[in-house]
């Protein structure tokens, strides 16, 4: 056993004693793909996260050394994300707080042929900085209508270029980088992360914060509509069914009364009567002698 310790390299006994410790000490272990990101962009990314986590590049079989010599045998599982082009990345956030962080470094990126559209991407109508010449005949072979104003090209109306799930095509990707449309996202991608604290692994990580804020609201509406409908009071219901109420009321009334219903008020299209009375006081016309 002593000679096949010795036989490994050193650097790989320093990555391993590396990677336990992290795991001993943060809470998080998160496996992001990265296989879509330009190594500067990377950079970028890791030197933004200073301070709230570490980033890691280790094989998959160092991984499942450290997690071993670490006593977390039950993150083993995380090592079936280590597939491609992924980092680790090493935090005292808990999984949720550090995905968020991870899609706020995201940046925009041009679209590039056989890429599949992450949803329907459109080149709006209205004026661009496109000269006459080339551009005519490129944004004719999408289907974009066009016109010459001021000398430059300006796209009548908004033209869907590359449906969701399909691949883009050489020219859809070529306009929209002249448009400097930028429809797809660089950063890091969670896949699967480990709460040390909670002993969980979280996989299948999707945070979208306009989504969610979307169905609370919708959510908010339907419960505080059902909640008036069966009578729940309370601070929000409560203004709501006393309108009510009073609307019940007034219409009751009418039925009672015969009254007919409201009719919102019509502007009067006869003169006012201050008007009426100025007429009154203007002298009769004079024909002369013969009255």
């Amino acid at each position: 056993m002593k000679q096949v310790v010795e036989n490994i390299p050193k650097r790989k006994i320093n990555a391993v004693t590396e990677l336990t410790n992290l795991i001993k000490s943060k809470r998080t272990i998160l496996i992001a793909d990265v296989s879509a990101i330009p190594g500067s962009q990377y950079q970028i990314i890791v030197k933004k996260l200073r301070g709230k986590a570490v980033v890691k590049v280790p094989k998959r079989n160092l991984l499942l050394r450290a997690l071993n010599a670490a006593g977390k045998k039950e993150a083993e599982a995380l090592a079936e994300s280590v597939k491609g082009a992924v980092s680790i990345i090493f935090s005292d956030l808990d999984s949720y707080e550090l995905a968020a962080e991870l899609l706020k470094i995201k940046s925009s990126s041009k679209a590039k042929p056989g890429q599949i559209a992450p949803r329907d991407i459109t080149i709006p109508g209205g004026p661009t900085d496109l000269v006459p010449g080339p551009a005519i005949s490129e944004l004719g072979a999408l289907g974009i209508k066009i016109m010459i104003k001021a000398g430059k090209v300006e796209i009548k109306e908004d033209k869907i270029v590359a449906q969701e799930g399909k691949p883009i095509s050489a020219g859809a990707a070529a306009m929209l980088s002249k448009l400097n449309i930028l429809p797809f996202t660089i950063g890091f991608t969670p896949l699967s992360a480990y709460d040390s604290n909670d002993k969980i692994i979280y996989t299948g990580i999707k945070i979208d914060a306009e989504e969610a804020i979307n169905e609370l609201v919708e959510a908010y509406s339907k419960s505080l509509a059902f909640a008036v409908g069966i009578g729940h009071y309370g601070l929000e219901t409560t203004p709501l069914m006393v309108q009510k109420a009073a609307a019940y009321e007034r219409k009751l009334i009418r039925v009672i009364t015969g009254e007919p219903e409201e009719v919102a008020p019509v502007a009067e299209a006869v003169p006012a009567q201050e008007e009426i009375k100025e007429e009154k006081k203007e002298e009769p016309v004079s024909f002369g002698g013969f009255f």
